[in-house]
């Protein structure tokens, strides 16, 4: 194994997180596509560690379930009571069969804007240095509920005070603990026997085996963060929204720098696995989620949410709904349109204003532009499909499919009763209801034959402003009030 590479990671987990003031585990609140501990895990995972383990407590069957889902690979430990953070990373280690030799990296559960490089960059420290423990520490302006860091005239640390337990000196130094450690994992594990409970919480502090490493002769050092934001914790909601738009920023500066033109960042929103290919325009009011790809050149929104959905090169989409959907190169979707999964448009195809698909497959070419709704349905290339037309597919019980073909031209207010079929190059008439199959080549006319009733206006509506429009234009008397 790496030098650089850590024996283990050991994610603390295990708290109430009772200022969220929610049913959800703290740790599943979720920011950018993950949840706070899926962007621990993902930065934890940069390291390589032989092992990772989370450490489990308050509400664990929830979240081991989620880690179960988002990390497989990852070993959960279990601290029933909440006895401190120094009992929690006892618990993991116990997992690990009780001592690990080499590094040992702690990190907390609820810090989802720390990177997988300043981890790397404390754990390589920790090695070049020869220290017993690193602490990651950072300058902030507000150190608050903080553990401050105490160092000497050398400048080495020589103890980490909770901001409870601090006097007023130490509540002066704005150098903070961020609760992200690398350890010696031997020494870590025979300096957990002896931390106390005598403080203030009646709890074991992680911190204090900083100050019996120091004791014992052995070297404390730290690695100070670049940025202190990327150390924040989630306490509260208030908290949650600040990493959310912190981390929604790293985002879009990234994707802009890679050839993103996005239009106002301000109001544009993306999770971590949305990826997108150069030159593509996102306008405001765009939220990309999930599994999302953004196509070479294409352009999205305004006003569009799109949800593991893939949308071509040159394609078009605007004022749009979309999940587990698929637009093709040059392919164009909106205004008002929804997408539900299983759409898949081909190149140069369009779903137009006030349609909804799904489980629809639209071939090259095909055009569905205004009012309808395509359900359970495969429709040719090169088709267009009228205006205000429904494709009639659940029967109460079971859904049924509808294949239009190539190059078919279906009129306006159609209803397509399923399962049916229209063969390629066929035509339908305005006002079908079609509830057979229509032949390539043929005109589908099913619609009752129009009677006109002359003179029902004047009997039936006499003086009204019909009728006397009506007597104006045939010159016929209107009828009297």
């Amino acid at each position: 194994m790496s030098a650089n590479r850590p024996a283990a990671v050991v994610v603390l987990a295990a708290g109430e997180g009772t200022r969220m003031k929610s049913a959800t585990p703290k740790v599943l609140h979720d920011i950018c596509g993950r949840s706070l501990v899926g962007h621990v895990l993902a930065a934890a995972g940069e390291l390589d560690p032989a092992n990772l383990v989370v450490v489990v407590g308050h509400a664990r069957e929830q979240v081991t379930a989620h880690l179960a889902e988002v990390a497989p690979d990852v070993r959960t430990a279990v601290q029933a009571e909440q006895n401190g953070t120094g009992h929690a990373v006892r618990m993991g280690l116990e997992e690990l069969g009780g001592s690990v030799d080499g590094t040992v990296v702690v990190v907390c559960g609820d810090t989802p804007l720390l990177t997988g490089e300043t981890l790397r960059r404390l754990s390589q420290t920790h090695v070049a240095d020869g220290n017993a423990v690193t602490v990651l520490t950072a300058e902030v302006p507000d150190a608050t509920g903080y553990g401050r860091i105490v160092r000497d005239g050398s400048g080495a640390v020589t103890a980490i005070v909770e901001h409870k337990d601090a006097s007023d000196e130490v509540l002066a130094v704005r150098e903070i603990n961020s609760g992200v450690f690398a350890f010696d994992g031997a020494l870590l594990a025979d300096a957990l026997k002896k931390v106390r409970t005598d403080n203030s919480q009646g709890e074991e502090y992680l911190t204090d085996v900083l100050g019996i490493l120091r004791e014992a002769g052995h070297r404390v050092g730290a690695s100070v963060a670049g940025d202190h934001r990327e150390i924040a914790g989630i306490n509260n909601r208030v908290q949650l929204s600040e990493a959310r738009r912190i981390l929604n920023e790293r985002l879009l500066t990234a994707a802009m720098l890679s050839g993103v033109t996005v239009v106002d960042p301000a109001s544009t929103w993306v999770d971590v696995t949305v990826t997108f290919e150069r030159d593509v325009l996102v306008h405001p009011g765009t939220q990309l989620h999930g599994a999302t790809h953004l196509g070479e050149g294409c352009e999205v929104g305004p006003n569009t949410r799109l949800t593991d959905t893939r949308v071509g090169a040159g394609a078009r989409v605007d004022n749009t709904v979309a999940a587990g959907a698929e637009v093709g190169p040059e392919a164009s979707v909106g205004p008002f349109a929804y997408l539900r999964p299983g759409t898949r448009l081909a190149r140069k195809g369009k779903i137009g204003t006030y349609v909804e698909t799904k489980n629809a497959s639209i071939g090259e070419g095909s055009k569905v532009p205004h009012l309808s709704y395509v359900g359970d349905a495969t429709i040719g290339d090169f088709s267009n499909i009228g205006a205000a037309s429904v494709f009639v597919n659940y029967d109460g019980q079971d859904k049924h499919h509808t294949t239009v073909g190539s190059h078919c031209r279906t009129g306006s207010d159609n209803m397509f009763v399923a399962p049916v079929t229209v063969g390629d190059g066929a035509y339908t008439a305005a006002g079908s209801v079609i509830t057979k199959d229509v032949p390539p080549g043929s005109l589908a006319v099913a619609r009752g034959q129009q009677r006109n009733i002359e003179g029902w206006v004047a009997r039936k509506r006499p003086g009204s402003a019909a009728a006397k429009a009506a007597e104006a234009a045939s010159g016929e008397p209107a009828g009297e009030d």
